[in-house]
């Protein structure tokens, strides 16, 4: 681990000098490159400096121990001093372990969140509607911004389907767990006779992909303009103005209706169809990788039901991890990080032990 972190050390010096070079300075595309990386390899170099530091001081520590003779006094200070040394080492080296994980290459793009209804009808519909609300109350918290893309809603109020985009450095990584099958119990405000229904709603959660990570031959694109729909009432619109986009080669289909502007709209089913083709190559580069590490936290499943949202108890439950917290209201008004915090904990938990079986 030592020669890797030092490797790395020589590089971000490497690449501090490069920044400094005017022929790079003047190339912004490779600027860019180097500042991103410079960025990500910052946190490391930091943590090794500080474990070097460790280092000096508890040999010094150890020379002053050999040296003290029958000083009880300052032997006794001198060997306290080691011991706590030696225990911030323990503390630094499992950061460092942590710092050197594989990073996802993902985890500090847009997200492009998608809520279906699912099972219960309109309870479900009404239901996908509190996962936007939440989720949109969640990205404001952190600083994140929203940008819908498509809706498709009912008349009580309820989604029948959403994709939006939520804009921010890191969005991807505090969004990528919540990919699954959501579950609520609740009495629904049609139900009269007080009975708890059982209602699902389903979350796809797609790293936003650049002109880089998709190439996309026009010639493969079947492009088809609709009129919008919606709930009904006056606002219809009467023009062609919907666009659907049918990638031929995969049969993967992006449309948008959300804008007036067919423009627009094109500009946004483009955003989501690239998205959506990137993780499909995604996921079947993952479906070679041993079956997919089936314990392993937030796999994105749609068949897997990750959390439950319990009324009558204020109960949030998430499966994958085996938490409750009993603070339905504020989790639903946005203060989702305990439980994600620790689906990241968890995470990384599981990275650690696989690198140590390795």
């Amino acid at each position: 681990m030592l020669e890797k972190l030092g490797a790395i050390e020589a590089r971000f010096d490497e690449i501090s000098r490069l920044l400094c070079s005017g022929d790079v300075v003047n190339d912004r595309k490779k600027y860019s490159a180097l500042m991103k990386e410079h960025k990500t390899l910052s946190p490391i170099v930091e943590k090794f400096c500080e474990f070097k530091k460790n280092e000096n001081a508890i040999s010094e520590a150890a020379e002053l121990i050999e040296t003290e003779g029958e000083d009880r006094e300052l032997l006794k200070m001198a060997q306290q001093e080691l011991e706590t040394l030696r225990a911030e080492k323990e503390r630094i080296l499992e950061e460092l372990r942590i710092l050197l994980l594989p990073r996802d290459e993902n985890d500090s793009k847009n997200v492009i969140v998608e809520i279906r209804g699912g099972a219960g009808g309109e309870e479900s519909a009404l239901f996908a509607n509190v996962l936007f609300r939440m989720y949109s109350m969640y990205a404001e918290k952190k600083g994140f911004k929203i940008e819908v893309m498509s809706l498709n809603s009912t008349e009580l109020g309820g989604i029948k389907e959403i994709s939006f985009l939520v804009k921010g450095e890191g969005a991807y990584s505090r969004f990528k767990f919540e990919s699954g099958v959501h579950r609520v119990q609740r009495v629904p405000e049609t139900e009269s006779g007080g009975r708890i229904h059982t209602s699902t709603a389903t979350v796809a959660v797609l790293p936003e992909a650049e002109d880089v990570d998709v190439e996309i031959n026009p010639a493969d694109l079947q492009i088809d303009t609709f009129r919008s729909g919606g709930a009904g009432g006056q606002h219809i619109n009467k023009t062609e103005s919907a666009i659907r986009i049918t990638h031929l080669p995969t049969g993967i289909v992006a449309e948008c209706q959300d804008e007036r502007s067919q423009h627009k709209n094109r500009e946004k089913a483009m955003r989501v169809l690239r998205s959506r083709i990137l993780e499909a190559e995604r996921k079947k580069q993952q479906s070679s990788i041993a079956d997919e590490r089936k314990s392993q936290v937030g796999t994105g499943d749609r068949s897997e039901r990750i959390r439950t949202y319990n009324y009558p108890q204020g109960r949030v439950s998430d499966h994958r991890i085996g938490l409750t917290i009993y603070k339905l209201e504020q989790f639903l008004n946005g203060d989702m990080d305990e439980v994600i915090d620790a689906l990241i904990t968890a995470d990384t938990a599981k990275k650690l032990s696989q690198q140590e079986d390795i």
